[in-house]
């Protein structure tokens, strides 16, 4: 019998170009109405017990072909566990060794989380004492876009995530964030929501998310290049969420994502803004300086490159929270190759270490959250 791959469901994303024997010639395929293309997600059915080969063929024009040496793709066969599968780049193609013992193997670019995940979360959370959801808006395809709050402090926290729907690691890392701050035991989470109001967009791009794009929304937006400008035509997440940082203020930001090349745990500040300041800028230092003594997942030597004075790119929500509340911004970028410094052979950069992560980066702003 022939196998079968199927992208057909919540997140799915590959094109089958043919199938025969135990191999098949898959592509990507592009975000709707733009070009980035890097996630991909599908179904491999009726090949309990085989050796199959997988080769995805237009990786060395995805968005970033530097993701692709040294990764390995994730593969499930309950959709909870994800493993790192047999995976080789030869500079051209991407191919992907599995031998399945089910006869439904799930094949994905990192562990997704997807849309369904996200309303149960929502819901689980919602209902926990303490907590607001509202909904700011509805999507371009009509979704509704979460926010939940929760905290009676006088600090204004925001936290945000998957900006870039394909970063589903963002989004493992919420479910860890949430989880801490709503849990009742939980003496450092106590501490803060009595310090500060926390904000949280679990998923900015519910549309992208479904339809499995990298990086954009319903409409081919990167949403993260329109915070100076947000539109209701083009960027509806964006303006929502904006819109209501207006009303509370912001004096500490966290934008979650996930970076394809660099095989790390690591955060962006907000130097190059016009308003600079010393003084925020040693507490963003201060931040990033604690959690690498915290947490062993996280590091500071490698990243990307700082801003020259006056060159931020005033689009991105960091710089631009930065720039508008004088808040003490910064990204988060998760890797989707396994975690260099601390490897996991079977598991790589896993669900469950996202949402370890989240717990330290908790515990690290409760540490200084009076100095905000």
């Amino acid at each position: 019998m022939t196998f079968s791959i199927t992208s057909a469901f919540d997140s799915g994303n590959i094109r089958v170009l043919n199938i025969g024997g135990h191999e098949a010639d898959l592509e990507i395929e592009t975000d709707h109405q733009s070009d980035f293309y890097q996630w991909f997600h599908f179904r491999v059915g009726n090949a309990a017990g085989r050796d199959i080969t997988l080769r995805i063929v237009n990786v060395a024009s995805s968005a970033y072909p530097l993701g692709w040496p040294d990764y390995r793709a994730r593969v499930s066969e309950d959709r909870e566990t994800w493993r790192q599968a047999d995976t080789d780049f030869d500079g051209k193609v991407l191919t992907i060794r599995v031998r399945p013992e089910t006869n439904a193997l799930w094949v994905a670019y990192f562990a997704p989380y997807s849309m369904e995940r996200h309303y149960d979360l929502i819901t689980r959370i919602a209902a926990r004492p303490g907590v607001t959801q509202r909904e700011l808006t509805r999507t371009l395809d009509g979704r509704p876009l979460d926010l939940l709050t929760m905290g009676e402090g006088a600090k204004q926290v925001w936290l945000y995530a998957r900006q870039h729907p394909g970063e589903s690691m963002a989004e493992w890392w919420m479910e860890g964030a949430l989880e801490k701050l709503t849990d009742p035991d939980d003496a450092t989470a106590k501490a803060l929501r009595s310090k500060a109001t926390l904000h949280v967009v679990p998923n900015m791009n519910p549309d992208g998310s479904f339809r499995g794009h990298l990086r954009t929304n319903a409409a081919g937006v990167n949403l993260n290049r329109e915070w100076h400008a947000p539109s209701e035509e083009r960027s509806p997440e964006v303006l929502a969420v904006r819109n209501a940082m207006d009303a509370t203020g912001v004096d500490f930001a966290m934008d979650v994502h996930g970076d394809e090349a660099i095989p790390a745990n690591f955060i962006a500040g907000f130097e190059g803004i016009p308003s600079y300041s010393e003084e925020k800028g040693a507490l963003y230092t201060r931040f990033r300086d604690t959690l690498a003594e915290r947490s062993p997942d996280f590091q500071v030597a490698k990243g990307y490159e700082v801003a020259a004075p006056g060159k931020a790119n005033m689009s991105m929500s960091t710089t631009q929270l930065a720039e508008r509340y004088g808040a003490v911004s910064m990204t988060l970028e998760m890797p989707f190759k396994d975690h260099a410094d601390n490897p996991d052979p079977e598991h790589g950069w896993s669900p469950e270490r996202c949402k370890r992560l989240a717990h330290d980066c908790l515990d690290n702003l409760a540490a200084m959250i009076d100095a905000l």
